[in-house]
């Protein structure tokens, strides 16, 4: 089942969950459809790609009717995922088996593979900032993925006892330097024509590393958004990022 199934990357999902020969899509959910019949149509697997306002009352419908979610959306906070992590460790519903949330900053594989170099990188450099552009229509600022690159590379600076480096910086407009996430100087950028990029700049001594992701099409999402479907219950309670699948 798809929560926002007609949007723009819901279509796209509900197509390919269709024509995958081992998945059938029951339902493709809008926000003013009833839900009555979904308890008697087998949903095993909800995908949701809604937004901020609507996924709270998803996940938790999900959860009350033993259905394991793959959270797609961005703009959550972390109260809301501390508060599925409780609902996830009370003992399942007679009849129900334990559940998985599975929180997806980013589908695209090429994505968690720039978050994962971005760790890699973070250990030998002090300084890194990240800029993030997406399509006009994207609600939120800055973006999961960037929020999620941001406190991986805070973590790895955490883990190597590296000190985070300042700049020169004494007067500017607010903003000028970006939002501040986990210590992490975010640029986000809202144009018409793109669609999801992002880049971290590291910046050392001497030298400079870029580690960039361009997605071009939305049927770029499409591999990972399945994989997780596919493998959303083998780790019940909540688990962010398509990272803990692949073994990266």
């Amino acid at each position: 089942m798809v929560f926002g199934g007609h949007g723009r990357l819901g279509s796209v999902l509900s197509a390919a969950v269709a024509a995958a020969d081992d998945l059938e899509l029951v339902a493709r959910v809008g926000a003013t459809d009833p839900r009555d019949e979904l308890t008697r149509a087998g949903v095993q697997v909800a995908v949701d790609v809604t937004g901020p306002e609507s996924v709270g009352a998803n996940v938790a419908w999900c959860l009350q009717h033993g259905v394991h979610v793959v959270v797609g959306t961005s703009g959550m906070d972390a109260s809301m995922l501390s508060r599925w992590e409780a609902q996830l460790r009370a003992p399942a519903a007679p009849g129900h088996q334990p559940l998985e949330v599975l929180v997806v900053p980013n589908f695209s594989l090429g994505a968690v593979l720039m978050m994962r170099f971005a760790a890699a990188a973070a250990r030998f450099f002090d300084t890194a900032e990240i800029i993030e552009r997406h399509h006009a229509q994207k609600v939120d600022a800055p973006s999961g993925t960037a929020r999620r690159t941001a406190a991986v590379i805070a973590d790895e600076w955490s883990r190597s006892g590296r000190r985070v480096a300042g700049d020169g910086t004494r007067s500017g407009l607010d903003g000028a330097r970006g939002a501040r996430v986990e210590g992490v100087p975010v640029h986000s950028i809202r144009l018409p024509g793109l669609l999801a990029h992002h880049e971290v700049q590291f910046g050392g001594p001497g030298e400079t590393l870029t580690v960039r992701h361009d997605s071009i099409d939305r049927s770029g999402f499409v591999p990972g958004a399945l994989l997780a479907v596919r493998r959303v219950g083998e780790h019940p309670g909540l688990t962010v990022g398509l990272d803990q699948l692949l073994g990266v």
